[in-house]
């Protein structure tokens, strides 16, 4: 399931591109990791060895090792362009779980609904912030209200942080035209 979404995914596709780009090269066997997890977790990504690590026992579909691919692909991103510092500054980890949550699909109309979860009013927004919420929750021992704040001082410039989609990739097309404009770009910029 890694392969085929490395070779097919286009979200991965285009972070894989990016980060060649930036100067990360990703190769499968080196920065992913196929493991057995304790709970429900899916997947991780280990700043001190760069390494992406994917909870084999949990994920059970395609589209699942997608998305799980996706939102760690977009913290090895972040890690490789803006040098975050994981351990020491929540700020970094709450701005890259936001952009983790907002880019991936993991708030997608189709996953909300399926989780009997939706909105009409910025609920997109919501979602973002909520998963984000839990995710540094998760990684971090601190206070539910301490993360809540540490989320809204960042939210808004890290939720419009869209590199390198270029945009909110809402669905599987959206990300194709993503991808699409990514590989296009130079060209774009060669005709001005």
């Amino acid at each position: 399931m890694l392969h085929f979404a490395m070779e097919t995914s286009p979200y991965a596709k285009l972070l894989l591109g990016a980060m060649k780009n930036s100067g990360c090269k990703v190769f499968k066997e080196r920065h992913f990791s196929c493991e057995d997890c304790s709970g429900t977790v899916s997947g991780g990504f280990d700043a001190a060895s760069s390494q992406i690590v994917l909870c084999q026992n949990n994920i059970h579909q395609q589209s699942h090792m997608n998305r799980v691919v996706t939102h760690e692909l977009i913290h090895s991103f972040d890690h490789c362009r803006a040098h975050v510092d994981w351990f020491n500054n929540l700020r970094h980890l709450a701005c890259s779980e936001i952009r983790a949550a907002n880019l991936s699909g993991d708030c997608s109309f189709i996953n909300e609904v399926s989780r009997l979860n939706f909105g009409l009013k910025e609920h997109h927004q919501e979602c973002v912030r909520g998963r984000a919420l839990r995710s540094i929750l998760a990684v971090r021992k601190i206070s539910r209200e301490e993360a809540e704040k540490i989320v809204d001082e960042v939210f808004d410039s890290c939720f419009n942080d869209h590199a390198p989609f270029g945009r909110i990739p809402h669905s599987k097309e959206d990300a194709k035209f993503a991808y699409r404009d990514y590989m296009n770009k130079d060209r774009y910029y060669a005709n001005l």
